[in-house]
This record gives C-alpha cells, structure tokens and sequence, in this order.
C-alpha cells in the first residue's frame, strides 16, 4: 500500500470524525430547545458512514465519507408545564430527546478516533522522511 492510500484513508477518517464532533456539538446546544425552525422540539441527528474509495484504480483502499444525516425518530418527551408559552392544551410541552450524557460518551468516542487517525498520519509523515533520510 502507497503512502497516498495511507494519507488519503487517514485523511477520510478525520474528515469523517470532524463531521461528526461537529453533529455531536449541535445535538448538545439544542439538548433543550423545544421548539426548532421546522416546528416541534430538536431532533437529534444521527451521522451515517459509508465506506468510499481512495486512491487511483492501480492501488485501492477503502476510506470513509458521510453519506447521510438523520433525525432520530424517537417520539419527544414529554413534560408538565403548563406555565410555558409552548404548552399544549393539557399543559405538556415536547422536549427534545437527546441525552447529554450518551453526547459525551460519543463526544469522547469521536475525538479518540480522530487523534488515532492523526497518529496515523504522522507517522506515515516520519516513516517517509526516515525513508528520504536512508536514500540520501
């Protein structure tokens, strides 16, 4: 395998990683916003991966891309308030579902990941210096 399919298969991953850490980032600003621009409470959103080529057609490897987005379908939570301006009838307002603490988890999940994926490029970058250092 070529130092380009290392670097381009690294490369995805922290493409991949930094969509996601930045997904994970919105789903924890909006934990508590009941009402979203397209009506209702947040929903959150889910990243889907997809394995993708890298490299050119003699040396192939499999990288990643984001292929979706999704919105988690789980039904909104529900809470007593009926003080709340965005109260229905029965005085229940719709919160979002997302779990600060699953975010975190994820969060932390994401951001190893991603300094993994960095590691590995750096140390493709040292392999292929100590290499041009050798044939000097």
């Amino acid at each position: 395998m070529s130092i380009e399919n290392i670097l381009g298969i690294a490369g995805s991953a922290l493409d991949a990683q930094s969509e996601r850490i930045s997904i994970i980032a919105q789903n924890m600003a909006n934990a508590s916003s009941v009402q979203s621009p397209d009506g209702g409470p947040y929903q959150r959103r889910i990243p889907v991966f997809e394995s993708t080529t890298v490299g050119d057609d003699s040396d192939q490897a499999s990288g990643v891309t984001l292929a979706a987005v999704l919105r988690d379908q789980s039904p909104p939570k529900q809470t007593y308030d009926p003080s709340n301006p965005l109260a229905d009838a029965r005085g229940m307002v719709q919160e979002p579902t997302v779990n600060p603490v699953f975010e975190m988890v994820d969060l932390m999940e994401a951001s190893r990941a991603y300094q993994a994926n960095l590691s590995v490029v750096e140390t493709a970058k040292n392999t292929a210096m100590r290499t041009i250092d050798i044939l000097k």
